[in-house]
């Protein structure tokens, strides 16, 4: 039934922008104008239903405009709306490329574990609830956005709000949104955040050339917007804390131990209710000095991990290790048997994993089950008498053999194996990856999360992260070609192969942006975006200043969401600055509204950030239309009150 509704509804309004379509070729001044007025209309329409993808509906109209261009004369067009190489021109665009690099720079990072350090570090600072992680990602994401351009800081966080996610149980959908508005807000705090921002200081200079030298504008400094991007980013933080539930596709989660998913995984697959906890051990314990084999002798329990000492953290660790004061433990058990252990020994456990919450998170280590084949070596020895955990990083925990499981404290590890015995373990996924190559194992667990880390290469990967940065920020050479330094720089010092960098890169985003490109170019040229300003400007006349400026704000965040923000700045500062001096205001001030209000770019997915998240959040246009509304109206208010405050 549902289906049928909304059916009904696409229909209807299709059949309503069809009539305004119509009525554009009445009210508009060109033929040109009401042919771009009408794929404008067709655009937000394939956007808002979602009839087909939306990157399939951006080639589409990229296809149509084309199209158009060419048997335009058959329509009384005198010339095309773009020609054949700017209609494909979008491709080799400065922000296409842009992205392209940054997505293969943030994969080469990650690669070398240093995002996954990142997100422990915000982990430990902000816990693992929702309303404590979206600040601190938000918050790190709006900053560095300040300095670099913000679809680089929203590329070079998106794998690190991965990792939050896996080991939080927090939706991606839920952090990814807040993490890309807060980088877009980001570019208003300072002058060289965002592109509008970078050309506005160029754009006045040029106007005060036909400005009387009583009127000519004085440039601003680096920090001149810092007060209002920092109230802006304060908002779009706020805004997503209390009404992210409310906004956020996806299911609001709680608190979730790092350990808690592949437990589930654990308990599902094989019915046996084990759990994991932490313990430090106090100098006063009688475990002091004892090594592991005592302790899961006695508590009936296995220890998974151990850290002494600052600098030695040890997964599913050989049996003769010995336990040392201020140890800190990760046990794996009966929950009741742990709580056991740990009321017996004086010893507390936390059930939310601290020490321990990236070595025994979902994303590194779980439960497998291993078969022990015919022909293995292991045949006729039992888990202890071949070292197991030591040589193969494996910790058995039970063995199922003639239809019966065997648990911890059953003596399972002084059981001789036998050929078809199932191994039920703990491992990490890396130690698991490498019995794929040993004949004494069959892995029957097989789909696990399992990556080849290349922690030597962080300082490469470093060297090429630090190169493209300091191009951006302290030469003139281009964004796109500063990235492409960077990530070429990944491939040719191997942090990254060619077939990954391949990988790395969300073509959706791609196709989406650079389809969307010659669309916005057609309403520039065409002369459509300078007459819907003029016609809506026309209609203020004698209103209060900050009605008109206002006016303004809202022309520049309708221009930006469909074409680039860089365009819509150039066409509406002049226009701007020459309202401000007929109406009596600062057109300083009013150009700056311009260069603002063009970051205000939240409403559908046409901005490179929400491209770039589109995809791995799982978002539909819906999503953005519902939480993009709402801060569209906050960034608006937010906007203006402050320019008025300050200026």
């Amino acid at each position: 039934m549902s289906t049928k509704v909304s059916q009904v509804k696409t229909v209807i309004s299709a059949v309503l922008f069809a009539l305004i379509g119509v009525s554009a070729f009445v009210a508009a001044p060109s033929q040109e104008i009401a042919v771009v007025l009408n794929l404008l209309l067709l655009t937000v329409f394939l956007f808002a239903f979602e009839v087909v993808g939306v990157d399939v509906a951006a080639v589409s109209i990229m296809v149509l405009l084309g199209l158009i261009s060419q048997f335009g004369y058959l329509i009384g067009l005198p010339e095309p709306l773009v020609t054949g190489r700017e209609l494909f021109g979008g491709f080799s665009s400065n922000a296409v490329m842009s992205i392209i690099a940054v997505m293969i720079v943030g994969a080469g990072l990650d690669k070398t574990g240093l995002m996954s350090r990142v997100a422990t570090f915000i982990i430990r600072v902000a816990g693992h609830t929702e309303a404590r992680v979206i600040p601190a990602i938000s918050s790190t994401v709006g900053v560095i956005s300040s300095f670099m351009q913000n679809v680089g800081a929203a590329a070079l966080f998106l794998p690190v709000v991965g990792r939050i996610s896996a080991r939080t149980g927090l939706p991606m959908s839920r952090l990814l949104m807040p993490m890309g508005f807060c980088a877009i807000l980001g570019g208003t705090i300072t002058m060289v955040g965002s592109s509008p921002l970078i050309l506005l200081n160029d754009l006045m200079l040029a106007s005060n050339k036909a400005l009387p030298p009583d009127q000519q504008m004085q440039t601003w400094s680096l920090f001149a917007v810092t007060p209002i991007g920092l109230a802006l980013l304060a908002t779009g933080i706020a805004y997503f804390v209390f009404a992210g539930r409310y906004v956020l596709p996806g299911k609001a989660t709680e608190s979730v131990t790092s350990g808690a998913s592949a437990m589930d995984y654990f308990q599902k697959l094989y019915g046996l209710d084990y759990a994991v906890y932490e313990t430090v051990i106090p100098a006063s314990s009688a475990l002091v000095g004892k090594v592991i084999d005592d302790i899961e002798r006695l508590g009936r329990l296995r220890v998974i991990a151990i850290m002494r000492g600052s600098d030695d953290l040890r997964i599913d660790p050989a049996r003769d290790v010995q336990i040392i004061s201020g140890s800190v433990l990760g046990l794996l058990g009966a929950p009741e048997r742990l709580r056991e252990f740990a009321a017996a020994n004086g010893l507390q456990l936390r059930e939310q994993l601290e020490t321990f919450a990236e070595q025994l998170s979902s994303a590194k280590a779980g439960i497998a089950e291993v078969v022990i084949p015919p022909g293995s070596e292991l045949i006729g020895k039992s888990a202890r008498d071949v070292w197991m955990r030591k040589k193969y990083g494996i910790s058995l925990m039970a063995l199922h053999r003639g239809g019966k499981t065997l648990r911890e404290g059953d003596g399972v590890r002084d059981l001789p194996l036998q050929s078809g015995d199932a191994l039920v373990v703990h491992t990490s996924w890396e130690a698991l990856a490498h019995l794929k190559q040993d004949k004494n194992f069959v892995l029957i667990t097989t789909e696990f999360p399992h990556e080849e880390l290349r922690p030597n290469k962080v300082n490469a990967a470093l060297l090429c992260f630090g190169v493209a940065l300091g191009l951006i920020l302290f030469t003139k050479t281009m964004l796109s070609i500063s990235l492409m330094t960077g990530a070429i720089g990944m491939i040719l010092l191997r942090v990254l192969k060619v077939e990954e960098a391949y990988r790395a890169v969300s073509w959706k985003s791609v196709f989406l942006l650079a389809s969307l490109i010659p669309l916005g170019l057609a309403v520039e040229t065409s002369g459509t975006a300078k007459w819907i300003a003029e016609q809506t400007l026309l209609y203020l006349g004698g209103t209060p200043i900050w009605v008109i400026q206002l006016a303004i704000a809202v022309l520049a965040t309708c221009f930006t969401l469909v074409m680039s923000n860089v365009g819509a700045t150039v066409l509406l500062v002049p226009l701007a600055v020459n309202i401000a001096i007929g109406a009596g205001a600062d057109p300083a001030v009013f150009a700056l509204t311009v260069a603002l209000a063009t970051s205000n770019s939240f409403f559908l997915p046409t901005h490179q950030v929400n491209a770039l998240l589109m995809g791995p959040g799982g978002y539909h246009v819906a999503d953005y239309m519902r939480a993009g509304g709402i801060m569209t109206i906050l960034f608006l208010s937010v906007l203006m009150v402050m320019l008025n405050v300050i200026f």
